[in-house]
């Protein structure tokens, strides 16, 4: 079996998350999400404090290299058991979740594009864009409500890292995508990726 691979990128609170769960509930089981934050690497060996300091959004803070592993293992017709991160501690978690392979992999995170070996095993790369006012909105509903954070700390967060490295590393692998889309509720490029995916699913061994 083929594994099509389908990159869904974007800054933080631009609607990708949207696009990609939009996706799956249209087919179900008949593809994988892979989400890559929960490939940000292990930090048992730091404290709680130091945690929260980390810079969660410049490459070197995700294992993109177990990735590149998983993601070649499903394209090889195995099963892999990808890893789950606590937002709320920081940290990734002792649970993993078994992926099993499948026609279509979605993969989504802000810097999927970012890191060229993963870019070449991707095989549609979308960039999902928003203005960045709406985006620190949505992050900010996002993580009080959902992951636990306190409104302070995530403002911090956002002018500190998530703002600068946005411009350094996200924004320029718009670049590098197949189709650009301005909102994960665009009903158009949602018809063109969910017919492409539907013509890979239809498609014979």
């Amino acid at each position: 079996m083929k594994s099509i691979i389908i990159g869904i990128a974007g800054g933080t609170g631009s609607g990708k998350s949207t696009f990609t769960n939009r996706l799956k509930d249209e087919f179900k089981d008949d593809v994988a999400v892979i989400y890559h934050d929960n490939y940000y690497r292990d930090q048992s060996h730091i404290t709680f404090e130091e945690r929260v300091k980390t810079n969660y959004d410049h490459p070197d803070s995700i294992e993109t290299e177990l990735l590149i592993q998983h993601l070649e293992e499903l394209k090889k017709g195995n099963a892999i058991q990808c890893p789950v991160y606590d937002y709320s501690q920081h940290n990734r978690s002792d649970q993993v979740t078994t992926v099993e392979p499948k026609k279509v992999i979605l993969l989504e995170g802000i810097l999927v594009l970012a890191d060229e070996r993963l870019r070449d095993l991707i095989d549609i790369k979308v960039y999902v864009e928003a203005d960045a006012d709406e985006r620190i909105l949505r992050r900010v509903i996002r993580d009080v409500k959902e992951r636990g954070r306190d409104i302070e700390g995530v403002v911090e967060q956002y002018l500190t890292t998530v703002k600068p490295m946005h411009y350094l590393y996200v924004e320029p692998t718009r670049s590098t995508a197949d189709i650009v889309i301005n909102s994960g509720k665009n009903p158009i490029a949602f018809e063109l990726v969910r017919n492409s995916i539907k013509k890979i699913l239809e498609t014979e061994e």
